[in-house]
């Protein structure tokens, strides 16, 4: 796979979400030399075949998909490659994924945000399906996303669960060939039992700089990187308590229920999801294609 052009599928609906998404592929694509593929997915039974500008007449639902794309395609700036694609699906997710797999692409990228009571992301219909099923990295644009500059920073969140180690690969290879800061974070949710605070802290402290010493192996000399733990009573407490980047990604490894070389979004990685107010990238568990096809 050496040389080939890296690809990110973007999920796009001509609505605030679909905005989101474009936003978020832009940052994590610009200065990459990586190209966008924005899909749009209509229903199977919609009657619209092919974009034809060139034709006699123009059917209603082929003018909507016209002006989605004319709209979609102006949200990319003339620096970022974009394509954009249309394809008819039972599912949103499904067909993202399909498109995904047969582009070699290296990241499907959505607007995670629905209507909802969380106080910053909620995981919609769409997200949800691909964060059961994707055996390529989800990126989740939070609601409003609109930051398209390049990503500054990115933030690797660490455990000693199953499934975080492809998260770490990740984030070492993409901060790697981005140059950018590199950050591993341990989240510590605080036992109600006062003679645990200590105990789980300095056990999260150790962990971390054992993964921090090895990242050091694998970067490139001189390349910043840092660990912080951050705790609280609840996981949403503990992100809450870290600083973010305007320009920062974060990024997990999906839960160790998933199938293997696929996501599924726990419950640890769900509570940080409603609590982060930076876009989120879930990395499949035992996720093999890193070297070959990683985060850009």
């Amino acid at each position: 796979m050496e040389g080939k052009a890296m690809r990110y599928v973007v999920g796009y609906q001509p609505d605030q979400r679909g905005a989101d998404a474009v936003a978020l592929g832009v940052a994590i694509a610009r200065a990459q030399d990586a190209s966008l593929d924005l899909m749009l997915v209509l229903s199977q039974d919609a009657p619209y075949v092919a974009a034809n500008p060139d034709g006699p007449r123009v059917h209603p639902e082929e003018q909507r998909t016209l002006t989605a794309q004319r709209e979609a395609l102006s949200l990319v700036p003339e620096d970022v490659q974009a394509t954009f694609h249309v394809r008819h699906g039972r599912s949103f997710a499904a067909t993202l994924i399909e498109a995904a797999v047969e582009f070699e692409a290296a990241l499907i990228v959505v607007g995670a945000a629905s209507n909802g009571l969380f106080k910053r992301s909620t995981v919609g219909s769409v997200a949800n399906a691909l964060l059961h099923a994707s055996p390529i990295p989800v990126a989740l644009a939070p609601r409003g996303y609109q930051r398209t500059d390049p990503i500054e920073r990115i933030t690797a969140f660490i455990g000693e669960r199953q499934g975080s180690e492809a998260a770490v690969d990740v984030a070492l290879v993409a901060a790697g060939r981005r140059d950018v800061p590199l950050r591993f974070v341990s989240l510590v949710e605080l036992d109600e039992r006062a003679d645990a605070f200590g105990e789980n802290i300095n056990a999260a402290h150790r962990h971390a700089n054992t993964v921090l010493a090895a990242a050091a192996r694998r970067l490139p000399e001189g390349h910043e990187a840092a660990v912080e733990v951050a705790h609280g009573r609840t996981f949403e407490e503990a992100v809450d308590s870290i600083d973010w980047l305007d320009g920062e990604l974060a990024l997990i490894g999906s839960s160790r229920l998933a199938r293997k070389n696929q996501l599924f979004l726990g419950s640890t990685a769900n509570k940080v999801l409603r609590s982060l107010p930076v876009p989120m990238v879930v990395v499949p568990r035992d996720y093999e294609r890193v070297e070959s096809h990683p985060l850009g």
